[in-house]
């Protein structure tokens, strides 16, 4: 079986009969239970925390603050951030204690960590301490935090900037603009929202002979092995990271997350296992959002339509701490110029601070945003000046005789034929019968809008950052493999995905493949999961160390078959004399290498120069009930061009599950806070509306590739493909029947109550 041919995944019989392996499921008999005490207040001065009460309750092993933490050496832990900005300032990463010091930054704060014998017992006690807490102002939103005398988030950072970057000659864009026969500006604003991942966050620490474990639902295990040693102040080698099978990361779950991090301290403090897990109202409280943002964009057009010029200003809302998780946007902000051929184009990103819950890297990290930026400009371009949608963008595409594409921005496009994908994605989406169901839906008193966004952003690599990763191939002495990947899955499939490629340079049955990972004690090295970059690092590395594993094996074979190396062939498991029948089993050889000591081990590893770009076209016709507001969508189909396509049904599933959290997002999702006091108005699933399967039509996928060279395997990665068409292509819809109704600007969500009163107020 080839990975082009598989249906199914090895782990799904696992999985689906409750045989998989979560961080909560780990049996540790005698494991004290930590429970957090937690802020109600979004913005107030710590006056004072008397524990004494919370001691002397029964079960209890210990209550800590940020007293303990202080005497051990700990201090504040965050993501680090170098970052020049435009006037040469320095901007670093603002302190983040891992329990509240004095100032409380947003709701949910860990103000105290109590450990008992038991959570009802560890619940009590926390009730018994008394926490005195001043409330001070707070601000929630960007207009807020920037006005003239907010209340400061802290106080170094004045006016509540927390970072600032630009890039690109903002004097030509300007002039260019102010030129320019057409000017077009859009305000496009990004709701934030949550991950709400299947599997709350989880953890277990424990002591295991020389070494202190943490077990956790993480999607980076190595990098949390990294941050534990060095914010701790332990080695590397006394600290063992494991991740098992993980529910859902989406990049909420990685860095150096506060409770996992405090769990961890714990157990070492106490010389006792710990455990902790998040109840789903932790998760809203304490989870570091996604998104978050105003988008300003202005273009500049000739008469013809064609792009001149591209000016966009995007302001984060980044939460109550400036980390380098906070700005992960500036990294993909090239995706603002998208698929087109603009030669000048300026971007400048403000983060600014506020009291809610941080932000961090959310399915896409900032490529979905960019794409939703400039295909709504383009949408709004086209409404202005007259012209079809779909020809403004076609005459501005990039042509493919013009790869590799050199940028006049930031990201140089190493291959794509983006009038194909755009070709592919109407004629799957059947655009041409638009017109017909348009009437049908006129006919039954809806209006019916259509959406088309054109995709592409980063995958294997940042921009700037050249990404790598490993993996190794053992061959035991029975004959099986053991393959163990730097990269980690928490619900893509990599383990049925490089045990294939394992499987198919080996030439051996898949079965005999054996796949771990998430293991520091196993895998010391690897770059985790994040920036849809397994496939083309990961997979490129196994075959590395397949290809390192067959050559230590060739050489016991040209000893064992007394011939030169040059002269010996491998095929299916055996090698063999060029030219004769006389072989030798590579089971043999594997027997003979363990029996001397030296077992068969290839380390893989592989390096890019640079990111791959994925890039697709998205179709999608929603219909609108104007007696409810009730937006119904219809229609969606997703084209790809994501280079070799390894795994077709494993590739379908990542771009539809991409498009179901942006679908979400413009629907359903919204995190609401309270203005000017930072209260959560949406805590549990009774405010917070998730998509369900019947508020989804049928997701058709389909891939148009263009193979790149940045890697031996040909791909450009697919996990966050469908997030970054899926905002834009299903706002463009909702836009465009709302334009036919009179509705002239409209931000998501478009709940039914919210569009209900847009066709209202449009009507008089």
């Amino acid at each position: 079986m080839t990975t082009a041919t598989r249906k199914g995944r090895i782990e799904d019989r696992r999985l689906i009969t409750g045989q998989g392996r979560y961080a909560d499921d780990m049996a540790e008999p005698g494991a004290l239970v930590a429970v957090f005490l937690r802020a109600t207040l979004a913005s107030a001065r710590l006056v004072s925390l008397d524990t004494s009460a919370a001691k002397e309750m029964p079960g209890v092993a210990a209550v800590f603050t940020a007293a303990e933490l202080e005497a051990d050496g700990i201090g504040p832990v965050q993501a680090p951030i170098k970052l020049k900005g435009p006037d040469g300032t320095d901007w670093n990463a603002t302190p983040r204690h891992l329990l509240v010091t004095d100032r409380v930054r947003h709701i949910g704060e860990p103000l105290a960590m109590v450990i008992a014998g038991t959570r009802a017992q560890a619940m009590d006690a926390a009730e018994a301490i008394e926490a005195e807490l001043e409330e001070l102002g707070a601000v929630t939103s960007v207009d807020e935090a920037s006005d003239e005398g907010a209340p400061l988030v802290h106080d170094d950072r004045p006016g509540n900037l927390g970072a600032e970057w630009e890039r690109g000659d903002w004097a030509a864009v300007r002039a260019a603009l102010e030129a320019a026969p057409h000017r077009v500006h859009a305000s496009v604003p990004v709701t934030r929202v949550t991950a709400v991942a299947m599997e709350p966050r989880t953890a277990l620490a424990r002591p295991e002979g020389e070494r202190l474990a943490l077990y956790a639902s993480h999607q980076n295990p190595v990098a949390m092995r990294a941050a534990l040693a060095h914010f701790l102040k332990m080695e590397p080698e006394s600290v063992r990271c494991v991740a098992g099978d993980v529910g859902g990361a989406f990049g909420m779950k990685s860095g150096p997350l506060r409770e996992e991090m405090l769990v961890f301290w714990a157990a070492r403090r106490l010389d006792q296992a710990v455990r902790w897990r998040a109840d789903r109202g932790e998760d809203f409280l304490s989870d570091e959002a996604g998104r978050g943002m105003e988008i300003e964009v202005e273009l500049g057009l000739d008469t013809d339509g064609m792009i001149l010029a591209q000016g966009v200003t995007m302001k984060l809302n980044i939460g109550a701490y400036a980390t380098g998780r906070s700005l992960s946007p500036i990294i993909n902000f090239g995706g603002v110029a998208g698929v087109y051929r603009t030669p000048l184009i300026a971007g400048r990103v403000e983060a600014w601070l506020t009291h809610l819950v941080p932000v961090a890297a959310y399915r896409g990290a900032g490529r979905p945003e960019a794409t939703y930026a400039i295909e709504m400009a383009l949408d709004q371009a086209a409404r202005e000046i007259g012209m079809d949608r779909i020809e403004l963008r076609r005459k501005n595409l990039i042509p493919a005789a013009a790869m590799p594409w050199k940028s006049p921005f930031m990201f140089d496009y190493d291959s794509g034929d983006f009038a194909q994908v755009l070709d592919t994605g109407l004629a799957r989406a059947d655009h041409a019968g638009y017109a017909a169901r348009k009437a049908a839906s006129e006919a039954r008193g809806r209006v019916r809008g259509f959406g088309l966004a054109l995709c592409i952003e980063t995958a294997g690599g940042l921009w700037g950052q050249p990404g790598r990763d490993f993996a190794d191939v053992s061959i035991n002495a029975d004959g099986t493999v053991t393959l163990g990947g730097g990269g980690f899955s928490a619900g893509q499939g990599l383990e049925t995905l490089l045990s294939d490629l394992a499987a198919e340079g080996l030439e051996l049955p898949v079965d005999r493949v054996s796949y771990h990972q998430g293991d520091t004690a196993r895998m010391e090295r690897g770059g985790g999961m994040g920036g849809s970059g397994a496939t083309i690092k990961v997979g490129s590395a196994v075959r590395d160390a397949v290809a390192k594993v067959l050559a230590q094996a060739k050489e016991l074979a040209s000893d064992r078959l007394e011939a030169d190396a040059a002269d010996i062939e491998y095929a299916a498991g055996r090698f063999r004399v060029a030219g004769t029948d006389v072989e030798v089993e590579l089971t043999e050889i594997a027997r003979t290498a363990a029996e001397r000591g030296k077992p068969l081990l290839g380390r893989g590893e592989f390096h890019t120069d640079g990111p791959t770009f994925p890039n697709g076209c998205h179709v999608c016709e929603v219909e609108i009930d104007p007696e409810t507001g009730h937006v119904k969508i219809d229609r969606y189909t997703g084209v790809e061009d994501i280079g070799r396509v390894m795994q077709p049904q494993m590739a379908e599933g990542q771009v539809q599950g991409g498009v179901a959290q942006a679908l979400g997002q413009i629907f359903l999702e919204e995190m609401r806070y309270t203005p000017r006091d930072g209260q959560l108005l949406t805590g549990s699933f009774m405010d917070y509306a998730m998509p369900r399967a019947a508020d989804l039509p049928w997701l058709m996928t389909d891939f148009a590739n263009v193979p790149t060279e940045k890697n031996p395997l040909g791909v450009k990665g697919v996990g966050e493909a469908g997030s970054v068409g899926g905002l834009a292509a299903g706002m463009s819809a909702v836009l465009d029947a709302l334009a036919q109704a009179g509705v002239e600007t409209f931000d998501m969500p478009a709940t039914p109550g919210r569009v209900w009163e847009a066709l209202q107020a449009a009507q008089g």
